[in-house]
């Protein structure tokens, strides 16, 4: 569509305007965090990580869009999404958009399927927040799946979540089913240090830096480090720049970590949540899917620095099969894949992994190593996939008739779990188990179709190499059966498990490449998402680079098919960088006090006495059931002073601030 041929448009009217923006060229990926913020002549565009409505413009479509075509590579979130900017911001044609997606559905990672009578099956779940500035914006024009239209699937998430507030009441076990204190992160002063000095380090500092590398014994078996790995499945050997990215990205949700306050979840399923009416609603609008077709190789024309896709090579139930690319065509792929190779099992079978250490013939991982052998701009992707035993946990789905194991879950939960709405608020942790194993159930029915006396819970575990501590054995060893009386243990219900066994069905998914993306990583690693010189190549979904956004959420895959989708066509829009609630002092002060176990930290007593009374006083955090009218109450401030004047008699305390000052100091003079 050329620019004259805008519907409802008379070019003269906006020309001069239209021109000077093509002729201007916007930024696509801005970088918030290496930019010093000011309003000027030279800020043209709103500030890097502004967001709201006055970002999510219509861009006009760029020149000849109608002739070209788009092949998707994978129909996981990320590839969905693609498309669905395409339509939107490209202004393609829907039926110029070809999937090619190696299973015999949609969904990739995001999957949802069974039933009451075999069983249900998750292989993962998506703990999901407000913030999520892409994936909700997909969202808040694609049709609900069960309310009328207009309305949308963010309508009927709001209705849901507004109405239900999420909570958790058991974040923690121990001792055979009783509810540990959580209340606190268990932090101490250096132990909150060292979560300061993670924040204040420069991410280019991190390369191949581990979690255990950089805090303390004492650190790692914190309640803040259970509430952390557990929640987003981080191990002591991966990626401590990822948890970085992880601090700064949620450190607004940084007070609802050990209660789950701070997360919203859908009614359903993720695949019956998301990809379906996602999908639906593509295929309404005329795209084309392949299924059952694997990518094996693209082919590529190199003219000095820029590399040219030519022609897809992919292999199907038909045999080989190559499809041309023109030059102004597109090709996005997903590189990698969390849930590649997946190995199942059910009551009465443990899974088997696949023998060899290496990656399957599916497309995620071996396209990916086949583009890296042409060049270094598309990464390396034996950082990720090249050591299985560090990258696989296992996950079962239990679906559950009435039994102790539910008269159990009721006392675990928010709400009666039949009720529809929130049971356990996330995950529950059994603290005292040699596989740091976790359970949840979210709202039911999980299923569109679950009948009403079945509810579907799902667990998982990290440590799962050590013997059970009922069954004396592994968990990729055991049966579903098997992981179902580990559980029963640590509910205090081994006298009743013959019941329970008798009233659930489990189906295991055992998966190699589940935590790849948090391995530990170094510059160029990961490809960026238009890797340098690519002409008509994307990369999407978890494994590939993006300035301040993290892995493992459905965001990050959605923002990495938006950048894609903005860059190649040369769309005159930004992609909003991550929500930016680090720089907000009223979430930096609330989170110092979350670290410092929700007491007063230092210096609190001293912006307590200056603001308390005035207009600002409402940045300052409150405590554990503390009044705003109580915050200028005499004391605080005495207090504190006090605790300054013991640290500094405290000799041993004094010198390590000594030394870690003088070694900032140290710093700062070698920058100059």
């Amino acid at each position: 569509m050329a620019r004259s041929d805008i519907p409802g448009t008379e070019p003269s009217k906006l020309k001069a305007h239209i021109d000077a923006l093509e002729a201007q060229g916007v930024g696509v990926t801005p970088d918030a965090s290496s930019r010093h913020l000011h309003n000027g002549t030279d800020t043209p565009l709103p500030p890097a990580d502004l967001h709201g409505a006055y970002v999510n413009h219509r861009p006009l479509p760029t020149e000849g869009i109608a002739d070209r075509r788009a092949w998707i590579v994978g129909s996981g979130i990320a590839g969905l999404s693609a498309a669905f900017f395409l339509i939107r911001d490209g202004h393609m044609p829907a039926g110029n958009i070809t999937f090619l997606e190696e299973q015999a559905i949609e969904g990739g990672s995001l999957d949802g399927a069974g039933n009451a009578e075999d069983g249900y099956i998750v292989r993962g779940g998506r703990e999901m927040e407000m913030t999520y500035q892409n994936f909700w914006d997909v969202f808040s024009e694609i049709p609900a799946l069960e309310l009328p239209e207009p309305f949308t699937v963010l309508d009927e998430y709001r209705i849901v979540n507004d109405a239900d507030k999420n909570w958790s009441k058991a974040r923690l076990l121990e001792k055979q089913g009783q509810i540990r204190d959580f209340s606190t992160m268990e932090l101490t002063k250096r132990q909150q240090l060292e979560v300061v000095r993670l924040l204040l380090a420069r991410k280019e500092d991190l390369d191949d830096i581990t979690v255990e590398q950089w805090f303390s014994e004492g650190f790692l078996n914190s309640n803040f480090y259970t509430f952390w790995r557990t929640m987003f499945a981080f191990q002591n050997w991966h990626s401590v720049l990822e948890m970085k990215l992880y601090m700064h990205r949620f450190l607004h949700l940084m007070d609802g970590l050990n209660d789950m306050t701070s997360l919203v979840f859908p009614k359903y399923n993720q695949y019956d949540a998301f990809v379906r009416p996602l999908m639906d609603w593509l295929k309404d609008q005329g795209v084309n899917i392949q299924y059952d077709t694997i990518v094996e190789n693209l082919e590529m024309e190199t003219s000095g620095d820029t590399r040219t896709v030519t022609a897809i090579q992919c292999h199907g139930s038909e045999g080989d099969k190559t499809f041309n690319v023109g030059e102004r065509d597109l090709v996005f792929i997903t590189t990698g894949s969390m849930t590649e190779d997946t190995a199942y099992g059910d009551d009465d079978t443990a899974p088997e992994l696949k023998e060899n250490q290496e990656a399957g013939p599916g497309s995620g991982w071996q396209l990916w190593k086949n583009l890296a052998q042409k060049s270094d701009v598309f990464g390396r992707p034996e950082k990720f996939c090249g050591n299985i035993p560090g990258s696989t946990w296992e996950s079962v789905t239990l679906t559950c008739r009435p039994s102790p194991l539910m008269d159990k879950l009721r006392e675990l939960s928010v709400n009666d779990p039949y009720s529809g709405f929130t049971a356990t608020g996330g995950i529950i942790t059994f603290t005292d188990s040699a596989w740091l194993m976790s359970f949840t159930c979210n709202r039911q029915p999980h299923f569109p179709d679950q009948p009403d006396d079945v509810i579907v819970l799902w667990t998982y575990a990290l440590m799962m190499d050590r013997p059970g501590d009922y069954v004396k054995k592994p968990m990729p060893e055991c049966t579903g059966k098997e992981v179902l009386a580990e559980m029963c243990h640590h509910l205090g219900l081994i006298d009743q498990l013959d019941e329970v066994m008798a009233a659930t069905k489990t189906r295991i998914a055992l998966m190699p490449y589940i935590t790849a993306q948090f391995m530990p990583r170094a510059k160029g690693d990961r490809p960026w998402v238009v890797p340098q010189g690519c002409s008509n190549l994307a990369c999407m979904g978890q494994f590939v680079e993006t300035h301040n956004d993290v892995v493992f959420t459905l965001e990050s895959s959605v923002r990495t098919a938006r950048v894609g989708v903005y860059s190649l066509l040369g769309i005159n829009k930004q992609v909003p960088d991550i929500y930016p609630g680090q720089y907000d002092i009223r979430r930096l002060l609330r989170a110092t006090r979350t670290l410092n176990n929700d007491e007063a930290f230092l210096g609190e007593g001293f912006l307590r006495r200056i603001l308390g009374g005035t207009y600002f006083e409402h940045i300052l955090p409150l405590g554990p059931d503390e009044k705003a009218e109580e915050l200028s109450r005499p004391g605080l401030f005495e207090q504190q002073v006090q605790a300054v004047r013991g640290l500094v008699e405290d000799n041993h305390k004094l010198e390590e601030a000594r030394d870690w000052v003088q070694g900032v100091l140290s710093k700062l003079r070698g920058r100059r």
